[in-house]
């Protein structure tokens, strides 16, 4: 079987594995952003494995209600009661952990996106002694391998194909469609960004989207 072929399975074995194993977790994560959204609070993406939160911010067929969070520059505006997502695979990066730890003693509820057969695996360097996923309100796992990679490759010694990113790009648009819904049946209708590139986005997203959310926050 070619590497391609074999990439493809694994990803596909990887997402069933996600919807199989962290469904539960996926709807409480939503349930969590939604009352939070419901109560008036704020909804923030920190890093996400590499950069995914890029694919949710501003993004056409995304909500508007999502807030990039820099640590250095958002931790001041940051109120109890909002939710910051963040993820570390092997649950103890120095500065998610940090940033995350700070978060919650501020009143900050944390989902945390981490593998547990990797967290499980390591040691954690917080000073607390804990890991992402023993303090975070909520966590879900990317159900990433240990040491991230999926498949071996004869004749290279490490494996290859990431599995964090690609499943955590996968979950965080579950949660995001959950959240969607909870919010509809709460009788709340989050404004969806239209594609700034097809005609008529711009007008709908500068016009109308944009003086809505900053009235109501979604």
């Amino acid at each position: 079987m070619r590497l391609t072929e074999r990439y493809q399975q694994a990803v596909d074995e990887l997402f069933a594995k996600v919807r199989a194993t962290q469904t539960e977790n996926i709807i409480k994560a939503a349930e969590i952003m939604a009352d939070a959204v419901a109560g008036g609070h704020k909804i923030w993406l920190g890093e996400i494995c590499h950069g995914i939160q890029d694919d949710l911010l501003v993004r056409g067929g995304g909500p508007i209600l999502y807030r990039e969070y820099h640590r250095n520059e958002d931790f001041d505006k940051l109120e109890a009661g909002d939710v910051v997502i963040v993820s570390s695979v092997s649950g103890r990066t120095k500065h998610v952990v940090d940033m995350a730890w700070d978060a919650i003693e501020k009143g900050v509820k944390i989902i945390a996106f981490t593998s547990m057969e990797y967290a499980t695996q390591v040691d954690p360097i917080h000073p607390s002694g804990k890991k992402l996923y023993e303090f975070a309100t909520h966590t879900v796992d990317n159900c990433a391998p240990a040491a991230e990679a999926m498949i071996d490759v004869e004749g290279i010694e490490a494996k290859f194909g990431a599995a964090s990113g690609i499943a955590s790009d996968y979950i965080m648009w579950c949660i995001t469609a959950t959240m969607v819904e909870k919010l509809m049946e709460k009788g709340i209708t989050p404004g969806i960004y239209k594609s700034a590139n097809f005609p008529g986005g711009p007008e709908y997203n500068n016009d109308y989207l944009t003086p809505r959310f900053e009235k109501l926050g979604y």
